[in-house]
């Protein structure tokens, strides 16, 4: 290990911006085919290769898009970019290049050590720093302030440079500063970023100092904020090299892999909880029902947060009544689904219509119309108006649950019961026969139920919420 200015000069070791350092590291990945953007699915074909582009252009970049769209996951990946280790002068509060110091600390340290000058390590994990853009930040928090303690201790007067105290930036030197909500930011706050990412010099209660900063600055936004709390000024966006837009998943296999890899779901949940095939594609249609819904804001999105939080909540729903039941293993209903509706209400923006009706109407609905998008590509098409109830495929069905005077499933019921009442239904065992005939043993009873379900959302079947379940009946 090189503990001194002599021995670092001695190893060869040369000095690198950020920009190059991120640059050369990404080319390295990309001739070796691999890639630091590990567990960012669905922009392998539109955001990256953007990103990509802008490291190898050495820009400053802003990631503009909804929330809940990976741009603060993006920012903190960049960091397996860095060189794993990098010198700088011990003691220094800017992390100053042992070969090139722009402090005063540090160009007083060398200038009277020379080559016996103290150098530290900084590991690639202790170079990433990141701020919440808010109406409260103020430029001495970003750029430094004048320390009146600092001037007391040195015995300095305020006319010293050396009574400067550093702000978040400076002392990001050599570092990844990521600031967030970047139209947040006061306008006059943002007019202090300019000559920083620019020309480099900082200006400190009429301290001019020339201090040629070595940052990597990525900006985070969400298009909503240009026009509800503020915008980037202009200045300032011309400054920033590229600015890349962010996406939501843009199929439910993508959407449903983050989900899986983010859903804070345990070993024994898992062992005691099946998820269904057609439960996990339900839920993450619900999200893409959010962002067209009529009931809600679509220019403040729905962060795919809200499918995580649904599937953690589905799973709970699931493995509180196995626990109930004292059942070591237990499958996921559809009924299970009235247990997201708390991740659904608090994550989603309503519309005054929305307002008007109730998030958890709102909730329903959105379950309500994931199964009508998912039914006809299973079974048959139910037709709003036949004109003989014959000549419907649910005929049968529909007969036999009326012959029954209803069909009642109990939120809390054992797996025995339900399955009983699901399996004593023979049309709707002919049914998953004739049109589903492949379908995995484990989730035929949920498709059963997906079925009295559908046939209740096109009004084919009543369907009434009880105190402790819900009876599918005739519909008059």
């Amino acid at each position: 290990m090189i503990h001194n200015l002599g021995e670092l000069k001695a190893s060869g070791y040369i000095s690198k911006s950020i920009k190059d350092e991120l640059r050369d590291n990404l080319i390295k990945h990309m001739e070796a085919g691999t890639t630091v953007f590990e567990g960012v699915h669905g922009f392998e074909n539109s955001v990256i290769p953007e990103l990509e582009r802008a490291i190898l252009s050495r820009h400053n970049i802003n990631l503009l898009g909804l929330r809940g769209q990976a741009k603060t996951r993006l920012a903190r990946l960049m960091i397996n970019l860095l060189d794993e280790y990098i010198p700088y002068v011990a003691g220094s509060e800017i992390n100053d290049d042992p070969l090139a110091p722009i402090s005063r600390f540090a160009i007083d340290l060398i200038a009277a050590q020379g080559d016996a000058t103290p150098i530290a390590w900084l590991h690639r994990s202790d170079r990433f720093a990141e701020k919440l853009a808010t109406p409260d930040v103020t430029v001495a928090d970003l750029i430094g302030d004048v320390d009146p303690i600092k001037a007391a201790n040195l015995k300095l007067s305020y006319a010293d440079d050396r009574v400067i105290h550093f702000g978040m930036i400076p002392r990001a030197n050599r570092c990844i500063f990521v600031i967030n909500e970047i139209p947040d930011l006061q306008a006059r706050i943002q007019v202090a970023l300019f000559n920083i990412l620019q020309e480099g010099d900082i200006q400190i209660r009429g301290f001019k100092l020339r201090l040629p900063l070595d940052l990597q600055f990525i900006f985070t936004a969400n298009p909503e904020d240009y026009t509800n709390r503020g915008s980037i000024v202009t200045p300032l966006k011309d400054r920033i090299g590229s600015q890349i837009l962010t996406h939501y998943p843009e199929t439910i296999a993508i959407a449903r892999k983050i989900s899986s890899q983010e859903a804070r779901i345990n070993a024994a949940q898992s062992d005691r909880v099946y998820v269904p095939n057609l439960a996990y594609d339900l839920l993450e249609q619900i999200i893409f029902e959010a962002r067209e819904s009529e009931y809600i804001d679509s220019k403040s999105g729905v962060s795919a947060r809200m499918s995580i939080s649904m599937l953690e909540s589905l799973v709970s729903t699931a493995e509180r009544r196995a626990l109930l039941n004292r059942e070591k293993s237990t499958t996921v209903r559809l009924a299970d689904f009235m247990g997201i509706i708390p991740a659904i209400t608090g994550k989603v923006e309503l519309v005054y219509e929305g307002e008007q009706e109730g998030a958890a109407f709102v909730a329903e609905q959105l379950i309500g119309s994931a199964i009508k998008s998912f039914f006809p590509g299973l079974f048959p098409k139910i037709e709003k108006l036949s004109k003989k109830i014959e000549e419907s495929p649910y005929a049968v069905l529909m007969e036999a649950v009326y012959a029954e005077g209803g069909v009642v499933l109990y939120d809390e019921c054992n797996a025995a019961d339900y399955a009983s009442t699901l399996n004593e239904i023979k049309p709707l065992e002919d049914l998953i026969v004739r049109y589903q005939p492949d379908v995995e043993a484990a989730d035929k009873l949920f498709l059963k139920e997906f079925v009295l379900w559908a046939l209740a959302e096109y009004q084919k079947l009543g369907k009434e919420k009880l105190t402790n379940g819900f009876q599918f009946k005739d519909l008059f």
